[in-house]
């Protein structure tokens, strides 16, 4: 399996002393449908390219960006592209691209990985699946992904999961923790600590002011459980995020 981690330009100096399989988080869309890349090394070799859509003008001409983002990636030999788009709602313009990128890479045999969102609108990109949940099965979860894609298709998304859920919690959403909240939780609450197969995390409760809390939260050996099932499943590729697990590489990475 091929496991990627996301870094940008500041991060990768750092990043490098685990491993030499990133996602380089430097481009984004330009205006005139043009990529902009962010004081990426001019050695800068290898990985993928990472594509982000924060602040991202409308694209004009989606043929013209897809263009520019295969010659980025034959400049520095990367084996495709991250569309690492967060809009809540896919944009017709993003889909065009989505679809215009996927296209051309799959011509020129480059991969693309898109968001769920943008799934319908490049039908040989590979779809991330991201193995942060808060219920259900992960399992589950991830054969139903495999039965909807094609052999090879299947990556994972390994977010780090960190939630902290008022009980009762109808609506099922809780309330993301920053690391220094879940360790002075962990220091102050001194919890029994369980794990969760079906969801292949840890969790504990805790009270406050009459409230009961749940707390479910990812660390190395779940987040490794989770790459290690997505494998078995047929997972070809796997991503973390630097910000996310940057306390995580040694042990992640076996370093």
């Amino acid at each position: 399996m091929q496991v990627y981690l996301a870094v940008t330009p500041t991060q990768l100096q750092e990043a490098s002393r685990f491993t030499r399989s990133f996602v380089h988080m430097a481009y984004r869309i330009g205006p005139e449908s043009t990529l902009l890349r962010q004081s990426l090394l001019v050695q800068t070799q290898g990985g993928l390219l990472g594509l982000s859509d924060r602040d991202a003008p409308t694209v004009e001409e989606p043929e013209k960006l897809a263009a520019a983002a295969l010659r980025e990636c034959i400049r520095r030999s990367y084996s495709g592209a991250v569309l690492d788009w967060e809009t809540p709602r896919p944009r017709g313009d993003l889909s065009l691209l989505a679809g215009a990128m996927g296209a051309l890479f799959q011509k020129n045999r480059l991969t693309l990985y898109v968001p769920e969102a943008f799934a319908a609108a490049a039908p040989m990109a590979v779809v991330p699946v991201c193995t942060a949940l808060s219920g259900g099965n992960l399992t589950q979860r991830l054969r139903e992904a495999t039965s909807s894609r094609s052999v090879g298709r299947l990556a994972l998304d390994l977010e780090r999961l960190m939630m902290d859920f008022p009980l009762p919690c109808p609506g099922g959403q809780g309330r993301p923790l920053c690391r220094e909240e879940l360790l002075g939780l962990l220091e102050r609450e001194h919890p029994s600590v369980f794990f969760s197969p079906d969801l292949c995390a840890r969790y504990f409760t805790y009270t406050r002011q009459n409230e009961t809390h749940f707390v479910l939260f990812d660390d190395a050996d779940t987040l490794l459980q989770k790459l290690r099932t997505g494998q078995s499943m047929g997972a070809q590729t796997a991503f973390f995020q630097y910000p996310e697990v940057d306390d995580l590489l040694g042990k992640l990475f076996g370093k």
